[in-house]
């Protein structure tokens, strides 16, 4: 019992220290980006973009991992 509670601790302390570098990283990237998409110019901050980026790539992951796992049966 208390191994369990002593590793959910260590657990706890991890994802708040990834959580406290992702929030440091987003902050020192405030800068505003223009990128290209198709004929679009989309101009937006990077605290915006590299949030957006990381949900876009994994739903596209999620996708294409349920795809394979389907398709790896036929």
């Amino acid at each position: 019992m208390k191994d369990q509670k002593s590793r959910m601790k260590s657990r706890h302390w991890g994802i708040a220290a990834l959580a406290t570098l992702c929030l440091i990283l987003l902050i020192q990237n405030a800068q505003v980006v223009s990128f290209n998409v198709f004929f679009w110019k989309i101009s937006m901050s990077r605290i915006i973009a590299f949030p957006l980026l990381v949900l876009v790539g994994g739903f596209i992951g999620y996708v294409l991992g349920r795809y394979a796992k389907y398709g790896a049966g036929r």
